[in-house]
């Protein structure tokens, strides 16, 4: 499998980014929240798995990445509609652009952390079991295009 690099999330977030403009379009045949719900979820996303990374015990991680997982990353390809996502990945029922940009900026910040962890550093996936620094790009990758691929629906 090949290693990704930072720059992949780095163009995710400039997308997340390109999208404010259309946050609070909806269209319920794609999506039943609109385009700042997945641009809201998506960026707690980077920013909890990264924070957890951050203070995970690397003595401790245990690879038990799941076949689920294993197929995701393959595919890179989530279904829609198959998982629901926890709840403090969950946006609030009113989300501010503001609120949008800063954590934004927090992910932008985090992304550039991602080169310097532990190679055991990782976060725990309620589905896919402990993703390490090995595979949390391409996590972060797969989960933010997957909403985004979303958002593109949503605005056709």
């Amino acid at each position: 499998m090949k290693t990704l690099d930072i720059a992949v999330l780095q163009k995710a977030l400039n997308d997340i980014e390109s999208y404010l403009p259309n946050s609070e379009a909806m269209n319920s045949k794609v999506s039943k929240v609109n385009v700042s719900w997945h641009l809201d979820h998506s960026l707690k996303v980077i920013n909890n798995v990264l924070i957890s990374m951050k203070s995970s015990e690397p003595s401790t991680y245990v690879d038990n990445f799941s076949m689920m997982g294993r197929i995701v990353f393959a595919l890179k390809y989530i279904p829609r509609g198959k998982a629901k996502a926890p709840k403090h990945v969950t946006p609030s029922e009113t989300i501010l652009i503001d609120d949008i940009k800063t954590q934004l900026a927090e992910a932008r910040d985090h992304i550039e952390v991602i080169p310097n962890l532990n190679k055991n550093a990782y976060f725990k996936h309620p589905l896919f079991g402990n993703v390490n620094k090995s595979r949390v790009i391409r996590f972060l990758d797969a989960h933010t295009n997957h909403h985004l691929k979303i958002v593109k629906s949503i605005l056709k």
